[in-house]
């Protein structure tokens, strides 16, 4: 296996990451998710990543419990075999109100601190191997925000950090100072990135590849859409056939961005694409994301072990440049919003 660096960090890990955002829903359970977790590791991952705030929809019911799973799984294999990623949840200001302490996050020091105890405590470990901030806050100052950072990894208590759902000037304003303050800067980030949106592949993928600061692509199959299982008449199941009919705008929202007519046929393109090179198009959609030299792991996920299959036989593929042609072209003859 072709194992990568995270940034200029020492994280060398494999080109696959187990997301976990949906451990502690019914579906997967604590028992299913061990065998997620158990398969994903016995195959060579050794890259994994949770966040305070999940399981996903969030909830105040639910958040942290997906950690404290983790936590318990991670007992059962030698800590420093793995490398442990979460977060702290970004601010009530932004992305959407987060359903922990209270909804009055903010990505400060007092909310750092607390959410990297919880955090750590949850996880039974005295250390995580990289801290991403879940989304940006736009009043605390960056300066605030790093220097929280940089004091914990001082201590020990993280290795390094990261962003996520960043744009291009937040993380070149966070670059800018740490190097101006000598704070420990971001080292990934963590952006949506797939066949369906290639809205990275601008201002972002230029400044991680100048400023050596690797991605970590989630939602590589567009939520689910670039599995085919959406073009099937009818289908009703998967987490966006529920969002259009929920009540919650967002959701709403968000099911429209990654579920429409464009969506749907460029997918079906892809489909056929995959059937030609005789590869599963669920692994050719992970292969594709992680072709980037850029990119250090491509996050994947589960709700039972028999899906990592398709996903984990990406793990060493490197896809053809005649396939890598033909979905390029599929991408200039339907454009649509998410780019």
């Amino acid at each position: 296996m072709q194992f990568r660096y995270i940034g200029k960090t020492g994280l060398r890990v494999s080109p696959i990451c187990l997301g976990t955002m949906t451990f502690g829903t019914q579906t997967p359970d604590e028992k299913v998710a061990f065998e997620i977790m158990d398969k994903a590791y016995d195959a060579g991952v050794n890259f994994f990543d949770t966040a305070e705030l999940y399981p996903v929809p969030p909830s105040a019911k639910l958040a942290g419990i997906t950690e404290e799973i983790v936590g318990r799984w991670l007992k059962t294999k030698p800590r420093e075999s793995i490398i442990l990623a979460t977060k702290v949840a970004g601010a009530a200001n932004g992305w959407f109100v987060p359903p922990v302490r209270h909804g009055l996050t903010a990505i400060d020091s007092f909310h750092i601190e607390r959410a990297v105890e919880g955090s750590l405590k949850r996880l039974g470990t005295d250390y995580i191997d990289l801290y991403q901030m879940h989304w940006p806050d736009t009043i605390v100052p960056i300066e605030e925000s790093l220097k929280a950072f940089d004091r914990l990894v001082k201590s020990g208590k993280v290795r390094y950090i990261g962003t996520s759902n960043d744009t291009a000037y937040g993380t070149s304003k966070a670059l800018m100072t740490s190097e101006f303050k000598g704070y420990a800067r971001f080292e990934s980030i963590q952006n949506n990135f797939s066949l369906l949106n290639r809205r990275f592949l601008d201002e972002l993928a230029v400044l991680c590849e100048k400023e050596q600061i690797s991605l970590l692509p989630y939602s590589p199959l567009a939520g689910g859409v670039l599995s085919g299982k959406y073009n099937q008449t009818n289908n009703t199941t998967g987490r966006f056939a529920t969002y259009v009919q929920s009540k919650n705008a967002r959701q709403r929202a968000m099911a429209q961005r990654f579920l429409n007519d464009k969506t749907l046929v460029s997918t079906q393109k892809y489909l056929k694409i995959a059937h030609d090179a005789g590869l599963d198009p669920v692994t050719m959609a992970i292969a594709w994301s992680k072709q980037f030299s850029f990119v250090a792991s491509t996050i994947i996920g589960a709700t039972q072990s028999a899906q990592l299959d398709a996903s984990l036989a990406a793990m060493d593929l490197e896809l053809s440049q005649e396939v890598l042609d033909a979905c390029d072209k599929v991408h200039q003859e339907i454009l649509y919003p998410m780019g």
